[in-house]
């Protein structure tokens, strides 16, 4: 007999859900993974060493507050400007951490470690799985994966990048803003989320020609939030006990 989870009542080690789960968060892990070269490359580009970007990938380690920091630094921006960015991206992950830290169930120096690897796609292979163990499977799968194949791909752009020349020539700089559109595209489904990011572009293009490089990510992306709180814009209609 095959033993049940305690909460679920659903079988822990039933074979062809771990393998499903596990099938699914190496293909989410591999493809994100793959896509550190691009960041690699493009932090090369804007002036950070070998050494300095592989330090982001593996302590920082959330793709777009990287991407944000190393557009803000290749623009010209100040540190300040580029840090600041990064963490209004990166506050996302306390809200994951909210949701997933009674999911997961894990404590001291286990919840400790899951912070690290808390990021959109390890949250989002996470959720929704009918146990606990499954759970745990999903999230540890794609954020172990991701970890891995992230660093290593990050590695390999950055020698890439300090070999070939500028990124710029082949056009790799566009990665910024194509994560970002990437990352917001899902959410602009919705009518209201839609209008507050056109409201955000449109004010960003406004202030671009006053303001420092990096201010205007910072303006724009306030502005989407304040909208949004005040408005309610994204609110889930129905949280799952």
């Amino acid at each position: 007999m095959t033993p049940a989870d305690d909460a679920t009542g659903v079988p822990a080690d039933d074979a062809a859900a771990r393998r499903a789960v596990i099938g699914d968060s190496l293909g989410v892990g591999i493809a994100t993974g793959l896509y550190g070269v691009s960041f690699g490359a493009v932090s090369v580009a804007s002036g950070l060493s070998v050494l300095q970007t592989c330090a982001l990938s593996l302590l920082m380690f959330t793709g777009a507050s990287q991407f944000a920091l190393v557009g803000v630094l290749g623009a010209g921006g100040a540190p300040f400007a580029g840090t600041a960015t990064a963490l209004l991206l990166g506050a996302r992950n306390t809200l994951y951490g909210l949701r997933m830290a009674p999911l997961l169930g894990w404590s001291g120096g286990r919840r400790a470690a899951a912070a690290h690897i808390l990021i959109d796609e390890s949250t989002a292979m996470a959720l929704d799985r009918p146990s606990r163990a499954l759970t745990r499977l999903g999230f540890l799968t794609t954020g172990i994966s991701v970890l891995v194949l992230w660093n290593l791909f990050t590695l390999l752009g950055a020698l890439a990048g300090t070999t070939l020349g500028d990124p710029r020539d082949y056009g790799l700089d566009a990665a910024v803003g194509a994560a970002f559109l990437a990352l917001v595209w899902p959410r602009l489904k919705e009518p209201g989320n839609a209008r507050i990011g056109l409201l955000a572009a449109v004010l960003a293009l406004a202030v671009v020609p006053f303001t420092p490089a990096g201010l205007p990510v910072l303006l724009a992306g306030g502005a989407a939030v304040l909208i949004g709180v005040l408005t309610g814009a994204g609110r889930p209609s129905e949280v799952r006990p």
